[in-house]
């Protein structure tokens, strides 16, 4: 339930979008995500520091799109929220010795070793890296269509895959306890 969601406002973007233009897409984006915060808020429930960050991101670039009437903002936005998550994971390994990957999953009681942990961050920060720089290949070398389009769909297919390749990695480091036989 989390995932759909987070995705709420990529869904309502894309049905406006194919509804009307980039523009009312866009205003919808930035009110879904208010929205969105405002419906956690209103539940007393955490809003995460990524949704915070996407609010300021889409206000940004999609404030920018309505301002000036330019889908190029727009268009940008995947890729600056891409990037910036390569940069945290990468800067918080670098700079703070600290695997944010490995912090996250361990509060799921997952246990692997240090060099494991590591190729699972940079693997991460591999992945937005390219997702940032395909998300530009597709914007400026096709339609805006095809764009929306890839950005609902294509990205969501892309990360599906990742996080299942990523699944299968860390599978050979479940240790399975194996159950105590019954007693007769």
């Amino acid at each position: 339930m989390k995932f759909l969601f987070d995705l709420f406002p990529i869904f309502l973007f894309f049905l406006a979008f194919k509804v009307w233009d980039i523009y009312v897409a866009t205003g919808v984006a930035i009110a879904a995500t208010i929205v969105q915060i405002g419906y956690l808020k209103l539940r007393r429930r955490k809003v995460d520091t990524m949704m915070w960050v996407s609010l300021a991101i889409i206000v940004v670039f999609g404030g920018a799109t309505i301002a000036l009437h330019d889908e190029t903002f727009i268009k940008w936005k995947p890729t600056v929220l891409y990037w910036l998550f390569a940069i945290i994971l990468a800067a918080s390994e670098l700079v703070w010795r600290k695997n944010l990957i490995r912090s996250l999953m361990q509060a799921q009681q997952i246990s692997m070793p240090d060099p494991a942990w590591r190729t699972l961050n940079w693997s991460w920060i591999g992945f937005f890296a390219f997702m940032g720089v395909l998300n530009l290949y597709i914007a400026f070398n096709f339609s805006t269509d095809t764009w929306v389009s890839f950005k609902l769909f294509g990205g969501m297919g892309l990360m599906l895959v990742f996080v299942i390749l990523q699944a299968l990695y860390m599978s050979r480091y479940i240790d399975e306890k194996k159950e105590p036989e019954e007693q007769k």
